[in-house]
């Protein structure tokens, strides 16, 4: 009988012992820079084709690269598109992102992102004067979304710009798209934003992702590295995007204030952001580039859940850092 007992204890043993995960990996070029996603199962899987897709449906619906793109149609003044789940799950998120940022991020700059040659539209030389009368063309409370899924504009020249959410939404959708599959463990990155769920099975460690040094202009260099684990994070600085006027040499980061209409050099250099999901994360890097530091931490007191670091020049030029409790526990030592 213990001999017995024995061996059917070693078959539930036996039985328990879990298969050996497998590092499954896609990498490519999407939404104008690099992605890799990171899944880890029991089985060798590739789903490209259904990553692709992904990319594909989200650039139908939010790029403004795509001539007959959902919002290029907008822009353009189409009145009767009526927009997917897709657009509508992003004009959410901006709406509480901007009412949450006192209008620091704000969509509707596409006009202005185009005049200051960060668009797809032209170019303009610019002055006060053009600057104040693009400016009655901003204003996230000029626009809204109808019942019907059609989108309503106050004047036909608001241009809509998610570029600063549409690619943490994508990243968002990629990580549903791994639920969907029962992926339990998986790193997406595209363009250096992240989503993490679970952990890295193979190494028995959380995911670790790095934040580039903004004071590095040439290559890269890590200022630190966390750990994350269920989370998402974004990351927004000046410090490659922007353009050199070859005119005046004057430098131009992609940063734009919508309540002033000019393109801002502030004291903040960067901002990374951790939140439940990347579009958020997404959204709030890019308000915290636009805010005044002492605006942002008073922001970040208000909402649950979001966490952030943020390298600055103090008034003597001097770099510092700031970072909320939630975010410091998450830097590796």
């Amino acid at each position: 009988m213990k001999n017995v007992f024995g061996f059917l204890l070693l078959l539930i043993l036996v039985g328990c012992v879990s298969e050996p995960l497998i590092k499954n990996q896609n990498t490519g070029n999407a939404l104008g820079t690099t992605y890799s996603i990171i899944y880890l199962a029991e089985d060798q899987l590739d789903y490209q084709q259904e990553i692709d897709s992904v990319f594909r449906v989200v650039n139908q619906s939010l790029s403004t690269y795509i001539p007959t793109s959902d919002i290029s149609r907008i822009n353009e003044g189409d009145s009767t598109v009526s927009v997917d789940h897709m657009f509508k799950e992003v004009f959410s998120t901006s709406t509480r992102v901007y009412e949450a940022s006192n209008g620091y991020f704000d969509p509707t700059v596409g006009v202005l992102a185009n005049a200051w040659g960060f668009g797809p539209g032209e170019q303009l030389e610019l002055d006060s004067l053009k600057v104040d009368s693009l400016l009655s063309y901003v204003g996230w409370n000029k626009v809204q979304l109808n019942g019907d899924g059609t989108i309503s504009k106050s004047h036909p020249a608001i241009r809509f710009d998610f570029n600063a959410v549409a690619k943490g939404y994508a990243i968002d959708r990629l990580g549903a798209l791994l639920d969907e599959k029962g992926i339990e463990n998986y790193l997406v990155e595209v363009g250096g934003e992240i989503l993490a769920k679970g952990q890295n099975r193979i190494s028995g460690k959380q995911w670790s992702v790095g934040i580039d040094d903004p004071q590095v202009e040439v290559g890269r260099q890590l200022k630190l590295i966390v750990s994350l684990e269920n989370r998402a994070m974004a990351s927004s600085g000046n410090y490659r995007k922007f353009r050199i006027d070859e005119s005046t040499g004057k430098k131009y980061v992609h940063t734009i204030d919508p309540k002033t209409g000019y393109t801002k050099n502030s004291s903040v250099l960067a901002t990374s952001v951790v939140a439940d999901t990347c579009a958020e994360a997404d959204a709030y890097a890019t308000a915290f580039m636009a805010m005044d530091l002492e605006a942002s931490k008073s922001l970040l007191e208000s909402q649950d859940g979001l966490e952030a670091y943020i390298i600055f020049l103090d008034e003597n030029g001097d770099t510092q850092e700031f970072a909320t409790a939630g975010f410091t526990q998450l830097i590796k030592n």
